[in-house]
C-alpha cells in the first residue's frame, strides 16, 4: 500500500458589495498576505483588509479578506 499526496487548490474570497468574489491563487509560492496585495491593485478595498483563515472547503483552502471600509462600531 503506497501513500499519495494530493494539494489542495487555494482559493481567496472577499465581500465586494453584495457580491462574494472568490479569486484564484495567482502563485503558490505566495504568502496569504502577499496576494491580498496582489489583488488590491484591482480591488482597492482590499488595501485595508486583512486575512482571516484557512479553512478546508470542498476539499479547497480558502482564506477570507476581511475589509473594513464602510463598516462602523
Amino acid at each position: 500500500m503506497s501513500l499519495s499526496v494530493t494539494a489542495f487548490e487555494r482559493v481567496f474570497k472577499f465581500q465586494n458589495g453584495h457580491e462574494e468574489m472568490v479569486l484564484p491563487d495567482p502563485n503558490p509560492e505566495m504568502s496569504a498576505d502577499d496576494v491580498m496585495e496582489f489583488y488590491s491593485a484591482t480591488y482597492t478595498q482590499l488595501t485595508t483588509a486583512t486575512v482571516n483563515g484557512p479553512e478546508i472547503e470542498n476539499d479547497r483552502v480558502v482564506y477570507h479578506f476581511k475589509t473594513t471600509i464602510g463598516t462602523k462600531g
